[in-house]
Formats: structure tokens, C-alpha cells, sequence
């Protein structure tokens, strides 16, 4: 019966490589399907998409569970991965295929969407009309195999090519908070500031969760947004916490740290640009990742609190 409940959202973003990740692991996405829509030529091809002749969008479908995930809430994270500004395409790719567009699959979609872009519009946080269309959902069309989950099989192309294009750039500006040093050094023990303001690193094995096992979920000191899940904590033998993966892929970024004379991958919260730590490719789990994370940078909710606390959306995941 609950599969009944799941439904489609279909959003374009410009290139789809870039619009998979940021929903890929959010609790509720069932699957995320890269492909091409609103055009008039059946099953076409990349190259015929790119070519501006097929009348199709880049864009991804994108199944979901609207009691665990709302549509109110995708449509909350749709807009802060785009330019919504910009009639012409998504930074440096141009063209019709790569416009921004919410296609609605019902009528209450159409008005979710359109109350959406409307109070966008009214928040001020861009100096440019809203140029995103609200479209009526129409044949979608999955990309070709090597297009899904590109985030996945090519990373450090991807990342390349996501910071190239002044995607990630834009979103910084735009969707990150102005922070309050003042405020954060009153709120922030020492160390909790050091690591997360001025990337520092704190001891191993002298911090408060390197061998925490209680269940529950790990999030960000400074803005509370979820990061980690107890169920994906394992003992790296490090002395400091380590996890599979996070808990959404869209609550972290990677950067190239090249500090110290090494040249690793820095993980920082999206929401509030909080050092965490870094990630190496010598996990035990399926993709093989270690988050190595410092204690400093995280405040822990227990399973039991999690509704209390606001964060009951992650109360499915301890299940059994």
C-alpha cells in the first residue's frame, strides 16, 4: 500500500548531472532519473537534445514519498541549486535545453509551485525577475545509461565540472548565511570555533564521539542542519568519528585542500560553511568513503528526541 503514496516532481536545472546529488539521498527520494522532457521528438539522444532541435529540457524525475518528503520541501531545494534569475540557460551552458523549469504532474503541484516562485520573488534574495517557467508535466524520456548517477561514476569529474561552471560559486553567495562572528565565539566553546570557523583539527582519540555508539543522528554545531546517521558510524581506528556517507548529499560540500603539504578532500556543511573535516577512499562500506569528522563540529540528538527536537522526519531510518 505504501507504494501507492509515492509520486513523480520533475525539475529542470540546466546540466542534470548537477540536479541528481542534492536529492539523490534526502530521506523519502525513492529514485532520481536523469533525462529529457517538454520537447516533441520521442526517445531522443543527447546529442539531439544539445543540438536545440528537439524542444526538450535537461532535467530529472524524480520519485518520492510525500509523507516523508514533501513536495513543498523539493521544491525548497530545487531553487537553491539553480540561477532562477537567468532566461538564457544555467551558467556556462546556454540554450533552451539547459532553461530552468517545475513541471507539475497535478494541479496541486501547479499551485505548490507557483506559490513557491511567488514568494521567492517577494523574499528580495535576488535583484533580477524570476525567470523560471511552471510547466505542465509532459513525456519524460531517461537519459542514456552513462548520464545516471554521473556524480557517482565519474566524482572528480563531476566536481570539476560542477565548480567550473560557477554553479557552486553562485549557490555560496546566494544561499549561504552571513555569519555572526561575534555571536558564534558567545555560542562556540573554543574548540568547537577553531575547527569549524578556522578549519582547525582537534585530538584524536581526547573528543566526545570518537567511540560514541548511542543511535540517533549527528548534525551541524552551527546550523543544526543534519549531517550523519549513527547507522552509517563505524570504528575507523582513527580517534575520530568516521561514517559511511552522509546523511544527504546536499548537506555537505568536498573541496581540494592542498593545506600541510597534502592534498586531500575537505568536507564543509552547505548551510552554514562549518569545517567538518575530510574524506578518504579507504572506507569498508560500499563505496568505499571514510568521513573522517571532527567531534567539535557536531552536536549529536539521540533517537528518542528526534521528533521532539524537529527531527522526526529521521525517525523512519531506525526502523526495524
Amino acid at each position: 500500500m505504501k507504494e501507492e503514496r509515492n509520486k513523480l516532481a520533475t525539475f529542470a536545472g540546466g546540466c542534470f548531472w548537477c540536479m541528481v546529488a542534492p536529492f539523490d539521498e534526502q530521506p523519502g527520494i525513492i529514485q532520481v532519473v536523469s533525462g529529457y522532457t517538454g520537447g516533441h521528438q520521442e526517445n531522443p539522444t543527447y546529442e539531439q537534445v544539445c543540438s536545440e532541435t528537439t524542444g526538450h529540457y535537461e532535467a530529472v524525475q524524480i520519485t518520492f514519498d510525500p509523507d516523508i518528503y514533501p513536495y513543498e520541501k523539493l521544491l525548497e531545494l530545487y531553487w537553491q541549486q539553480i540561477d532562477p534569475t537567468d532566461a538564457g540557460g544555467q551558467f556556462f551552458d546556454r540554450g533552451q535545453s539547459y532553461q530552468t523549469a517545475i513541471f507539475y504532474h497535478d494541479e496541486e503541484q501547479k499551485r505548490a509551485a507557483e506559490e513557491s516562485k511567488r514568494a521567492l520573488a517577494a523574499s528580495g534574495r535576488f535583484d533580477k525577475p524570476i525567470a523560471t517557467q511552471i510547466l505542465p508535466a509532459t513525456a519524460f524520456f531517461p537519459a542514456e545509461e552513462y548520464h545516471q548517477d554521473y556524480y557517482k561514476k565519474s566524482p572528480i569529474r563531476y566536481k570539476m565540472y560542477r565548480h567550473g561552471s560557477g554553479r557552486d560559486v553562485f549557490i555560496k553567495k546566494h544561499w549561504t548565511p552571513r555569519k555572526d562572528e561575534q555571536m558564534l565565539r558567545a555560542r562556540l566553546t573554543p574548540m568547537q570555533y577553531a575547527v569549524t570557523q578556522e578549519n582547525g583539527t582537534e585530538p584524536p582519540f581526547r573528543n566526545e564521539f570518537w567511540d560514541h555508539t548511542q543511535e540517533g543522528i549527528y548534525v551541524d554545531i552551527v546550523s543544526g542542519k543534519p549531517l550523519f546517521s549513527s547507522l552509517d558510524k563505524f570504528d575507523a581506528g582513527c580517534g575520530w568519528p568516521s561514517f559511511h556517507k552522509p546523511l544527504e548529499a546536499s548537506s555537505i560540500e568536498e573541496r581540494i585542500d592542498t593545506s600541510h603539504g597534502m592534498i586531500r578532500t575537505e568536507v564543509r556543511s552547505s548551510e552554514a560553511d562549518s569545517h567538518l573535516g575530510h574524506v578518504f577512499e579507504d572506507g569498508p562500506g560500499p563505496e568505499g568513503l571514510r568521513y573522517c569528522i571532527n567531534s567539535a563540529a557536531l552536536r549529536f540528538v539521540p533517537r528518542e528526541e528526534l521528533e521532539q527536537e524537529g527531527y522526526g522526519e529521521y525517525l523512519h531510518l531506525f526502523d526495524r
